[in-house]
Formats: structure tokens, sequence, C-alpha cells
């Protein structure tokens, strides 16, 4: 992670203070359940809730010496609560503290996830209304096709990250579970009523089976929620890049007064933002990898997710959270030009409407084989002229074809050419994404 891809709220759910503080609210959670079952004594308990703080220097002066992180947290605070500290940690192995606190953490990563995932919806949704109607050419293979409209375009990003909002709230659900349950897992020195109790605490699941530690097919399963969360912006992201090419130039990011496109050329509007965009794209997806890979460890634990983990948990959920809220920023300000819009559906002389024309003849009786090869011959001529191509020629080489005016008379033609046949059900494609 690095500052000029990140939003403080994200970083601060990774940072030392932050860790240090969940992993005390567990010990303390887990001595106030111990006190209330009679194993310690409630002073103990209320004295670490009291007196329980720490150091993150001291901590790190520790850790150089003992080369183990909870041992070195654990000392650090039993220095502010004293005699009574001895009580803490009673039956537990770090696997507790480190997983727990990591779901905690995943599931605070999880909220401003699902918000900056929310942020993005409500901006397509409003452009999409805004462009519910507006004509656009659509592509296959980036060559025109049939048209659409620049609403429905946005209408489709919509409905994936809807989906891609259900897939962080069943990401966080599944990460959100607690173990404190000790050494390999069988509660042999502490009561499972005391992992109930902190689960219930910091709102997190009971772990069923724990081992050591929390299985991690669950954080592989959160992490490819995040990868698949990133591909839907990258989508989105190239679709803009594309749009915005000189050639085209139907829709480009917004440019602020007084910002530079080039260091060499004045003249140059680039898309840089979703170029960005892309770019953290694939710096998300980089963890699923390691997650999956995270997921066979030896029997009850090893250590060699904890290395990976360290990494991927903040980049990952930094990188994604700062991505949501850029898309967001582009959709919000994207400029849009429904002329450049109808002057590129228009380019290639209503070829378009080919389809209509096919579909028409065998309508008519002709072979659908003879159907396209007599649009074809027709369209390819148009294809081949040199632009720039009137919008009736496609309709005027159709005209003079005896043998496609034998079977279609002029009004059947020109209802073939009619645009507002290609929206007439924009509205119920609406209706499904977001309802009536």
């Amino acid at each position: 992670m690095i500052p000029r891809y990140a939003r403080p709220e994200m970083v601060a759910i990774w940072e030392p203070e932050s860790r240090y503080g969940i992993w005390l609210e567990i010990e303390t959670l887990a001595m106030e359940a111990m006190a209330e079952l009679g194993t310690i004594p409630k002073s103990a308990a209320e004295q670490y809730r009291k007196k329980g703080k720490f150091d993150v220097a001291r901590i790190d002066e520790i850790e150089r010496e003992v080369k183990h992180d909870v041992i070195a947290f654990l000392t650090s605070v039993a220095e502010h609560v004293g005699p009574e500290s001895r009580f803490a940690h009673q039956g537990m192995t770090s696997s507790d503290v480190l997983d727990t606190c990591l779901a905690v953490q995943l599931a605070r990563a999880s909220d401003l996830l699902i918000a900056g995932c929310e942020r993005v919806m409500a901006a397509l949704k409003r452009r999409a209304f805004e462009y519910k109607m507006t004509p656009t050419i659509g592509r296959s293979h980036g060559i025109h096709a049939e048209p659409t409209t620049f609403g429905l375009k946005l209408a489709g990003h919509y409905a994936e990250f809807a989906r891609n909002l259900e897939r962080l709230k069943a990401a966080k659900k599944e990460i959100a579970t607690c173990a404190i349950s000790g050494a390999v897992g069988t509660f042999a020195q502490i009561d499972p009523r005391v992992e109930a109790y902190v689960a219930g605490k910091l709102g997190l699941a009971i772990e069923p089976v724990s081992t050591q530690v929390i299985p991690r097919d669950r954080h592989a399963a959160f992490f490819a929620a995040l990868g698949v969360v990133a591909s839907g912006i990258e989508r989105l992201a190239t679709e803009i890049r594309h749009l915005q090419r000189t050639e085209v130039l139907e829709a480009e990011e917004f440019f602020e007064p007084g910002q530079k496109g080039s260091s060499a050329m004045p003249h140059k509007r680039n898309p840089v933002l979703t170029e960005n965009l892309c770019g953290l794209a694939r710096l998300v997806r980089s963890a699923v990898t390691p997650a999956m890979e995270n997921v066979a460890l030896w029997h009850e634990r090893d250590i060699s997710h904890s290395s990976v983990e360290r990494g991927i948990g903040p980049d990952a959920t930094i990188h994604l959270d700062f991505a949501l809220h850029r898309m967001a920023g582009v959709i919000e300000k994207l400029v849009v030009y429904p002329d450049n819009m109808a002057r590129n559906l228009a380019l290639l002389g209503g070829l378009h409407n080919s389809q209509r024309v096919m579909l028409a003849l065998t309508q008519a009786g002709v072979t659908r084989e003879d159907a396209y090869r007599l649009v074809q011959r027709n369209a390819m001529a148009v294809w081949q002229s040199p632009p720039p191509r009137p919008a009736t020629a496609l309709i005027d080489r159709l005209r003079a074809d005896a043998d496609v005016t034998a079977k279609l008379d002029a009004k059947t033609l020109e209802g073939c050419f009619d645009d507002a046949h290609h929206f007439a059900r924009v509205d119920v494609i609406f209706a499904r994404v977001f309802g009536a």
C-alpha cells in the first residue's frame, strides 16, 4: 500500500494502534467471560479492563528480543496492568487473538467496501436514467453491431455491481468468525463459552472447527470476491477508455480546470483515472492466488499463511476501497457526448439495420441463406465504399437490388431502417434492473 492509492478510513483499520486495540479487546473480553465462569478472579478482569493499555514502540522493542508479536504485546500490557495480568491469555493460543482480530478487521473493511460499491451503484443508476434513451452504436469485437442506448450500457454495469454488492455482503458474513479454542482447537484449556461470549461482543459468528486457526477457505473466498469486484471495475473502466479514444469520443473523464494531460503535448486529455483503475484491479486480483494457496496448511496449523495475509489483507482492501470511490467519481462526473454517439451511429450508412432486412426477407419467403447473401452483398459494398457514407447508403443499394425489391415493398423496406425499433424494450430491461 502507498498513500497515493489509499483513503484514511480504510488505512486506519490496518494501523498498529487499531490492530493492538482489537487484540486488547479480545483478551479483555476473554478474561471477563472467564471471570463470569469463575475460572479467574473477577478483580483480574476488572483490572485488565481498567488499566489495560499498550505502547506500540514498546511492543516493537520487546518483539526484537522475544521474536513473537503476541508475547511482546502481552508483556507490554502487563507492564501497565501489573500482577493481575497473569490471568490474561489463559488457555488461549496466539491464533485465537490473531485470527479473531483479522476477522474483525476484514469485517470492518467489508463495511467500507460495501459503502463504496453502493456509491458506484448510485452514480451508475443516476446516469443510466439520464441517458436511458440516448442512442449509441453497440459494438461486438469492437466493430459496429446494432444500436443500443448509453443508458443500457450503464444499466448493465449497475446490474453487475448489484451482484458485486451481494458478493461483498456474503464475503463479510463468511469471514466474520471467531476462534477462541486453544492450542489445537479442542478447548482443552478453555471453556467454549468464552469463545461464544467474545464472538457475541465482537459481532462475529463462532467457527465450528478451528483447529489452531480459522480455516483459510473463508479467507480465500473473501479475497476471491474482492477480485471479482475489481474485475467489474476494470470492465467499466475499459469501456470508458475505449469511448474516450479520439476516433470515438462518445464519453470521457472530466478534465479538471488547470489539469495537464501530457508533459510534452498541451492538447492531450488522457483517460488517466480509468487507466489507473485497470492497474489497481490487477493489484487487487494479485491477492487471490496467494489466498487460495493459503488454504492448504500443515495439520492443525503452520504459519506459511501469516506473511501472505499481513500483505494482502491491507493492500487488497485499501486498493479496492480506493478504486471503488475513484470509479464512483469518474461516473458522477463523466462527460457524455450524445452528438458524437449519433455521428458514430450513422458512420456506416445504415449497416446496423442489416439483420432487420434479412429477417424481413425470411418473413417474405426467402430462405435464411439467400436472405443473408442478398443483404451481405449490398452491405459489403457499403462497407468498402469510402467515407463519408450517406446515412441512406445501405437502403439506397437495397432499393436498387431487384432481388430484394421483388420480395420487399418500399414501406416494408423503409420500416427496417426505423432505429426506434431497437429501443422498444428498453423499459423492460430497466424494470428488470431497477424495478418497476
